[in-house]
């Protein structure tokens, strides 16, 4: 199983990116997609979470200004980010999670940085 996740970069504060995550060797379709996201000497936490089913769930200091998303047929989880701050700064890591039978599965990040 493979996470690759792609779109980091450097972005000035209130700008956008959109972080994509491809993934291959599992059957996409049935794991819950969750993005997380590592600032410097912080712990790990998760940001936003997209079910099988495309049920959403979002941090609250996300909410209204980060939207996943998630393409089956191209095994891909995207995070569009807007209106960034400098508090996003930060890893953002994709994240294959399922219940039954248990698996998780996890990429090797990709970095943000917002600063002007």
């Amino acid at each position: 199983v493979q996470l690759v996740e792609s779109g980091g970069g450097l972005v000035q504060p209130g700008g956008s990116l959109r972080l994509s995550c491809a993934a291959s060797g599992l059957v996409f379709r049935r794991y819950a997609m969750n993005w997380y996201r590592q600032a410097p000497g912080k712990q790990r936490d998760l940001v936003a979470s997209i079910s099988s089913d495309d049920s959403t769930d979002y941090a609250d200091s996300v909410k209204g200004r980060i939207t996943i998303s998630r393409d089956n047929a191209r095994s891909t989880v995207y995070l569009q980010m807007n209106s960034l701050k400098s508090d996003d700064t930060a890893v953002y890591y994709c994240n294959a999670h399922k219940k039954w039978p248990p698996a998780d599965y996890w990429g090797q990040g990709t970095r943000v940085a917002v600063s002007s």
